[in-house]
């Protein structure tokens, strides 16, 4: 169960596991959901360019199934922004505790024009 960005609401997630990855020479963990086709993944979160030149809330980053081994690709590249980076109607989730990453992810979407952001 994660908050959301319309206050006293939640969203309900299975949680098949977590995904590991080093950057930096640190190992970071993150709550994967099952993702929207099956035996994928998807991960929500936000890093250090949250709120600066990424959208404050979250991003969403789908992943593809793991191999035989458990092994999956991240693509930052791929990270998304959620509708609530383009309306204020939106209810979009927010990410847990630990996909709140300490360093600066600056691939994905950035923040919309609409909400201030930069070409």
């Amino acid at each position: 169960t994660v908050g959301a960005v319309a206050e006293g609401l939640e969203h309900v997630y299975d949680a098949p596991g977590q995904v590991e990855f080093d950057l930096a020479g640190e190992t970071f963990r993150l709550t994967a959901f099952n993702g929207k086709r099956p035996g994928t993944l998807m991960v929500l979160l936000t890093d250090a360019t949250s709120g600066v030149t990424t959208y404050a809330a979250n991003r969403s980053l789908q992943i593809d199934a793991p191999d035989e081994t458990g092994r999956v690709t991240l693509d930052f590249n791929r990270a998304t922004n959620l509708p609530c980076a383009y309306t204020d109607l939106a209810t979009c989730p927010l990410p847990p505790t630990e996909n709140r990453l300490p360093v600066a992810i600056e691939a994905g979407e950035k923040i919309p024009l609409e909400r201030g952001g930069r070409p």
